[in-house]
């Protein structure tokens, strides 16, 4: 049986291109954060951690989108992901790409799904 879906905010939060919302998870065993973010009208969330280097990509709290609003940067090393995959498409970490996390839309609110990897943390 899968671990039940958290909340990490409105859907109202997330615009497209727009800054992202973090949310603490444990990721492989770990305290960590993740991040949501809205694509075409799509929300996608990832473990907040570059493929080059394991380091969060937001300098600015949010601040994943670089200036174009097109593309996820970490804004450390220049790394660029396509928001849609996670796939690294240019910088240091290419053919790496971010771990992704489940996300759902309904009523109004954006949810993550915890899986084997990434939990939720605990109170």
């Amino acid at each position: 049986m899968s671990a039940p879906e958290v909340l990490v905010c409105s859907t109202d939060d997330v615009q497209d291109g727009g800054p992202g919302v973090r949310f603490a998870v444990l990721a492989f065993g770990s305290a960590a954060t993740a991040f949501v973010v809205r694509h075409h009208g799509q929300a996608r969330a990832y473990l907040n951690r570059c493929a080059h280097v394991p380091i969060e990509l937001d300098w600015e709290k949010g601040t994943f989108f670089e200036s174009s609003g097109l593309y996820l940067m970490c804004q450390t090393h220049g790394a660029i992901y396509a928001p849609d995959t996670g796939a690294c498409v240019g910088g240091p970490c290419r053919g790496g790409r971010l771990r992704a996390i489940a996300v759902r839309e309904e009523a109004g609110k954006i949810f993550w799904q915890p899986d084997q990897q990434i939990q939720a943390p605990t109170t």
